[in-house]
C-alpha cells in the first residue's frame, strides 16, 4: 500500500484501527482469536504495523500500563497534524478502557497530554516541540517529547540534540539521556549521547546535570561554558570548563573536528557517525593522537584514509568488525 495513495480519510482510518487493536491487546478480557486478528491485520500492510507500533509508543508512555514484547519499529517522521490524530485517537481509546485512570494519571503526573517522536535521518534536522522549544538534530538522532503535569519530558535515544528551551519556571524541561538527566527552566544547551556515555555542553543560562535519574536532585549546576559527562554506572557526572575555541558544537555546522586527540577518546566520536564501530585492537593503539577537519555526512572515508596518516593498519575480527591496530617502530639498534 502507498501512502501517499491514501486520501485522509483512509489513512485517519488505519490510525483508528491501530489504536482499536493497541486498546484490545492491553484489555484483560482480549481473546487468542482476537490476537490473531490483530496479528493478521498487522501483517497485511507495513502501513498497519507502523501505526501499530507508533500507538505503542504512545501508551508505553505511561509506566502503569502493560508492555507488549513487540519490536520497537524506528518510523520515518510525518507532519504534525498526523502526530496529533494519532494522539487523539490514543487518548480517545484510553478514556475507553481507562475512564478514570486518564484522567487519575494525568493528575498524577503520569500520562502526558501531547507526545512527539522527532529523528533525523543522513543530515540536520530542526523542529519546534509542541512547548515552543526549539531543537536542532544531528545526523542519525531520535528523541521523544512529552508533556506531563509537572515537566516536560524529553529522551534523547541516540545521538545528538541542540535545545534552545523556552522558558517555563513552573514547568521545568527535563533531557533524559543514558542513565542520567539534565534539568532546565530555558536556557540553551547541547546533549550528546554515543552507547552508555553523555556528555551535556552548557551554552547560555543554567541546567542541573544528574548521572542517575532516579536521584535528580543529587546532580551539579553547570554555568555557561561548562560541560558535564557521564556513563553508566557514575555515582556522579565530571565536570569541565571549555575553552575558547571548543569544538562541541561544530557539528551544527556539518564538521567533526578532532584538535590533538587519543584514538581512545576520539573513536567515540567517530563510531558516532559509521554504521559499525571502529574498535581499537590494544590501549598503545588508543594512545595514538589524531587531528583534522571532517565532514559528518563524510567520517567513513575517515576510517580507510587512518593508515595513510597515523601508524596504524586495518584488519579484521571474528565478527567482521574493523580493528585499528598500532604499527610497531624498528627495535632502536644499539
Amino acid at each position: 500500500m502507498n501512502q501517499t495513495s491514501l486520501s485522509a480519510a483512509e489513512l485517519d482510518a488505519i490510525t483508528d484501527a491501530a489504536a482499536h487493536w493497541c486498546m484490545r491487546l492491553h484489555a484483560e478480557d482480549c481473546s487468542e482469536q482476537e490476537r490473531a486478528a490483530c496479528a493478521q491485520w498487522r501483517a497485511a500492510d507495513p502501513l498497519h504495523e507502523q501505526e501499530f507500533q507508533a500507538m505503542q509508543e504512545i501508551w508505553q508512555t505511561a509506566d502503569h500500563l502493560p508492555r507488549p514484547a513487540a519490536p520497537v519499529i524506528t518510523l520515518s517522521a510525518r507532519p504534525r497534524g498526523r502526530a496529533l490524530r494519532r494522539l487523539a485517537s490514543a487518548a480517545a481509546v484510553a478514556l475507553v478502557a481507562l475512564p478514570i485512570g486518564a484522567w487519575v494519571g494525568w493528575e498524577q503526573g503520569w500520562l502526558p497530554n501531547s507526545y512527539e517522536r522527532v529523528e533525523s535521518g543522513n543530515a540536520i534536522a530542526r523542529a519546534v516541540l509542541p512547548d515552543g522549544s526549539e531543537v536542532e538534530l544531528n545526523l542519525n538522532t531520535t528523541l521523544r517529547y512529552a508533556n506531563y503535569k509537572d515537566e516536560r519530558r524529553v529522551t534523547l535515544v541516540n545521538g545528538e540534540a541542540f535545545f534552545k528551551v523556552q522558558h517555563d519556571t513552573q514547568h521545568p524541561f527535563v533531557v533524559r539521556a543514558g542513565k542520567g538527566q539534565t534539568r532546565v527552566t530555558g536556557t540553551q544547551f547541547n546533549v550528546w549521547k554515543y552507547q552508555d556515555q553523555v556528555k551535556v555542553t552548557l551554552v547560555e543560562g543554567s541546567v542541573l546535570v544528574s548521572s542517575n535519574s532516579s536521584d535528580p536532585d543529587s546532580g551539579y549546576r553547570l554555568g555557561p561554558g561548562m560541560q558535564a559527562s557521564y556513563r553508566r554506572g557514575d555515582y556522579e557526572p565530571a565536570l569541565s570548563q571549555t575553552y575558547a575555541h571548543d569544538t562541541s558544537l561544530a557539528w551544527r555546522g556539518g564538521k567533526l573536528i578532532l584538535d590533538n586527540l587519543p584514538l581512545d577518546q576520539a573513536l567515540p566520536l567517530i563510531n558516532r557517525y559509521l554504521e559499525t564501530p571502529l574498535l581499537l585492537a590494544d590501549a598503545s593503539t588508543g594512545s595514538i593522537r589524531i587531528s583534522g577537519i571532517y565532514n559528518t555526512t563524510e567520517v567513513n572515508r575517515l576510517v580507510s584514509n587512518m593508515p595513510k596518516v597515523l601508524p596504524v593498519y586495518l584488519t579484521r575480527n571474528k565478527n567482521g568488525d574493523t580493528v585499528l591496530n598500532r604499527i610497531s617502530p624498528p627495535p632502536r639498534k644499539s
